[in-house]
């Protein structure tokens, strides 16, 4: 599936929850819903998924929605254990399995088209994990997998995106986002 499309139906899907997107989901994530409560985590490969634990265990009332890479994830892989250690109810972990670290010249992962990430959050000790091939499986998922308790892993099998954080132009550095997201949450209670 196109990640374009499925990040249209998280989109569609995510009612008031604060998303994460990092690397290849940060350009269209930042198209398609400019509005959103989000903070891209760009410049520290890998710190998606602990970036949101940290607002996972900040606001428990909000189902945070973290838009991690295959790639990203294996940077920091231990963080599998310290999300499911921690087992926020409100965690939802979006993997885009491409295969290759698209920001960099999409080179192949390790052991690309044999790694089970789903299986890997399972045996981690996240509440439900799956794998997904199909944007209209995505689609009939989606709210389900946005309501059930967390932690939960949804491994996506996407293709390369079409626009990368070093090919897209804009955003806002992180310090500045992360004070437009406190001010956002100040105002909403």
């Amino acid at each position: 599936m196109r990640p374009e499309d499925a990040l249209r139906a998280i989109n569609e899907a995510r009612g008031d929850a604060l998303v994460v997107p990092t690397m290849t989901a940060v350009p269209e994530w930042r198209t398609i819903a400019p509005e959103a409560p989000s903070v891209a985590c760009v410049g520290f490969m890998g710190g998606a998924s602990s970036l949101g634990l940290g607002l996972a265990l900040a606001q428990p009332e909000r189902r945070v929605i973290v838009l991690d890479g295959d790639g990203s994830l294996l940077m920091q892989l231990g963080s599998l254990a310290t999300v499911a250690g921690a087992a926020p109810a409100n965690y939802t972990h979006v993997l885009f399995a491409n295969g290759v670290y698209q920001t960099s010249g999409s080179q192949g992962i390790p052991a690309s088209g044999s790694v089970d990430f789903a299986g890997m959050a399972e045996a981690a000790g996240y509440a439900f994990t799956t794998r997904i091939d199909t944007l209209e499986e995505l689609r009939i998922r989606l709210p389900e997998l946005l309501s059930i308790r967390g932690p939960v892993l949804v491994e996506l099998a996407v293709e390369e995106a079409e626009l990368t954080p070093m090919t897209a132009p804009g955003g806002d550095p992180l310090r500045v986002q992360v004070q437009q997201l406190r001010e956002r949450l100040a105002g909403e209670g």
